[in-house]
Formats: C-alpha cells, sequence, structure tokens
C-alpha cells in the first residue's frame, strides 16, 4: 500500500533532478531531444510528494520501448504507456516511489501542458500556496488512498492547467 506523504519542499529535488537526468541522457543519449524536471518537485518551495517526475522528450516514442531493459537495470519498472497514449512511463522506488518518468514525442500536447503547469506555478506563488496547502490537506484526509488523493486535486489541477496553458501560450509570443 502506498502512503500519501506530502512534505515541506526540499531544496536538494533539483539536483536529484539533474543527477538522474544524467543516467537518463547516458541511456537514451541516441533518442533524445530534451529532458524537463516537471511536477510539484520542480517548484522552489511548493509542497509535495518526495517523488521527483522526470519528462524526457524523444524523436518517436516507439524508440523508447528497446531501452526497457536499461532503465530496469538502473531501478525503474517499465509500464508502457500507464494510462495515458503515446508516453511510455516508469517508476522507480515501488511502493516508496522516488522518481516518475514520463516520456513524450516531440510535439505531444502533453508537453506543454507539464511545462505550463510547472512554469506558471514558478510565476505564480500564490496559486502555488494554495496547492501545496490543498495536498497538505489531502494527504493528512487520505493517508493511505491515493486514489482519493489524486481524485481531490483533479479539479484544480484542471482549472490551473486551462489558465496556465492561456498565460504560457501568451508568454510565448
Amino acid at each position: 500500500m502506498r502512503k500519501v506523504e506530502v512534505v515541506d519542499y526540499n531544496k536538494l529535488w533539483p539536483e536529484e533532478f539533474k543527477k538522474e537526468a544524467e543516467s537518463l541522457r547516458t541511456i537514451m543519449e541516441s533518442i533524445l531531444m530534451n529532458i524537463h524536471h516537471i511536477g510539484s518537485t520542480s517548484v522552489a518551495g511548493l509542497p509535495a510528494k518526495p517523488v521527483i517526475d522526470i519528462m524526457p522528450v524523444v524523436k518517436k516514442i516507439e524508440h523508447v520501448d528497446p531501452y526497457n531493459e536499461a532503465m530496469e537495470a538502473i531501478g525503474y519498472e517499465a509500464k508502457g504507456e500507464h494510462g495515458i497514449p503515446s508516453r511510455r512511463f516508469f517508476k522507480k522506488g515501488g511502493d516508496d516511489r522516488t522518481h516518475h518518468v514520463h516520456v513524450f514525442e516531440s510535439g505531444s500536447p502533453d508537453i506543454e501542458r507539464h511545462l505550463a503547469f510547472r512554469d506558471y506555478m514558478r510565476s505564480h506563488p500564490e496559486e502555488a500556496e494554495a496547492y501545496g496547502q490543498l495536498k497538505i490537506d489531502l494527504a493528512r484526509k487520505s493517508p493511505t488512498d491515493i486514489q482519493a488523493y489524486m481524485d481531490g486535486k483533479d479539479s484544480f489541477i484542471k482549472d490551473r492547467e486551462r489558465r496556465a496553458l492561456a498565460w504560457y501560450r501568451k508568454q510565448q509570443q
């Protein structure tokens, strides 16, 4: 059973991302276009589950599959699309997860969605504070029910994603 734990922001998370990103670059070098730190651990000051979310961007998503064994050799479990079409998802740490890797093909709208949400939270501290408090409250309310935790965040995330995409696209002009 996965425990729902939300902790204060850890200043080491960006370094943990960099370290893991280097391992991924070594493995997927020939297909990798870019690699991003996403999710709550990528937003300074934001409370989060202590799981580093990493988003590699590749030329062709099907080129990721031959790297499953290499990913397993460094502790990841390959989960395929895992509910999101045209994604490859890997998790590390079992029930005590430490990293999630979400691989998308260049041009996927999911890339923009993740980057927009991250950058919006970085640029709107009041939104990040509200999101952090919501996550803390949900973790306290449902410490052993990850689905209730995720469901509790859903409407907030969808609303902020909509705002974030409009803001992000305006910033890109």
